[in-house]
């Protein structure tokens, strides 16, 4: 079947710069499930942190599946992340560094699993974020201009 992503985390590209990327699979309820299948999810304010050797997201919204019962689950509860230990120690080790952050970067399906791809940024300063701006803007053109070119 393959991967479909469900929502991704353009803001976190524009804020930060994203070093290094991890697959984590999430403890989910069933109505959130559904409710992922259904593409009903927000990443955008989300953050990962960790806890106790274990790590979280937090502020990840998943709307209230609408054919659930009163069973449903909460939009925003703190979700557990599975990664493998050496994993987590790496993340843990990262995360010390100052300036250094957990994101959530993309959320998708592989397979039949629900999978969470999780960005270790370094946050942008403004001056970083206009540059960036500019580059796209030169590619852009750039690309215009080719695409003329050739016809």
């Amino acid at each position: 079947m393959g991967i479909k992503i469900i929502a991704s985390n353009k803001k976190a590209y524009h804020d930060y710069f994203i070093e290094e990327t991890y697959e984590a699979g999430l403890v989910l309820q069933g109505t959130e499930v559904k409710s992922l299948r259904l593409g009903h999810v927000n990443i955008k304010e989300a953050f990962c942190r960790i806890r106790n050797g274990e790590v979280f997201i937090d502020n990840m919204t998943i709307n209230i599946y609408e054919q659930g019962n009163r069973e449903n689950h909460e939009p925003t509860r703190r979700r557990k992340l599975l990664l493998h230990h050496i994993e987590i120690d790496k993340l843990i080790r990262l995360t010390e560094q100052k300036g250094l952050t957990l994101l959530p970067t993309k959320i998708y399906f592989k397979d039949s699993l629900v999978k969470l791809e999780i960005g270790v940024g370094r946050g942008k300063k403004l001056h970083d974020k206009r540059e960036t701006l500019k580059s796209k803007e030169a590619n852009r053109e750039m690309a215009r201009a080719i695409k003329s070119a050739t016809y």
